[in-house]
């Protein structure tokens, strides 16, 4: 569960994310979403915002409320802080993700694939999307300011679709993500603040 979370938190920080579409949406071309996305991350040097996450457990039958704190540099580093009764922290450098959770702050660390990095990610979102990737549907909508992306992996992955909203100054609110068992996640974002100069003292797993 925490090598899933992680990932799909580096997707969570390469999708700038929103609200759930409105039903006065209308549907746009998907490249027209996507490069609307990169165009409004690209102004973004660093951010940090407070987030509230529901997790819905299908097994269960009950939901998890969660809040705490994101932060992010370009081109590689994320961090993230939960409150209690569920505290935890994670530092994300590129491909490496080290956590520390628990009554006793035990510590994790995981390595993803190169390709999975936020260098490689933001390397591909340095000039203008023109196709679409492998592997993934899209449809994208926009109501007034609002653009949606419902993205749906193709394959026998754990994510079964992720409903990624934002707008085009790339202000974040909300990315929802569905797996394939059932579980849904909902992250919001408030108070979000951009280019406030974060240096490397604010990316580690110490308080």
């Amino acid at each position: 569960m925490i090598r899933t979370l992680s990932r799909l938190l580096v997707v969570a920080v390469i999708f700038v994310a929103g609200a759930v579409t409105s039903v006065n949406a209308r549907q746009i071309p998907p490249l027209e979403g996507l490069e609307a996305l990169r165009k409004g991350f690209a102004g973004i040097a660093d951010f940090s915002a407070d987030i509230t996450q529901e997790k819905r457990l299908s097994l269960m039958k009950r939901n998890m409320n969660m809040n705490g704190t994101v932060r992010f540099r370009k081109p590689d580093q994320f961090f993230m802080a939960i409150n209690p009764p569920y505290k935890s922290r994670m530092v994300l450098k590129d491909s490496t993700i080290e956590l520390a959770g628990g009554p006793e702050g035990k510590r994790n660390r995981i390595v993803l694939p190169p390709e999975q990095g936020l260098g490689r990610w933001f390397s591909k979102l340095a000039a203008p999307v023109t196709t679409l990737p492998d592997g993934v549907s899209i449809q994208a909508d926009l109501s007034n300011s609002l653009y949606t992306l419902t993205i749906t992996p193709q394959g026998k992955g754990q994510v079964k679709e992720l409903i990624i909203s934002f707008l085009a100054d790339g202000t974040i609110r909300r990315l929802t993500i569905l797996e394939q068992n059932g579980d849904r996640a909902t992250m919001t974002f408030k108070n979000l603040r951009r280019n406030i100069g974060l240096t490397d003292r604010e990316f580690r797993l110490e308080p």
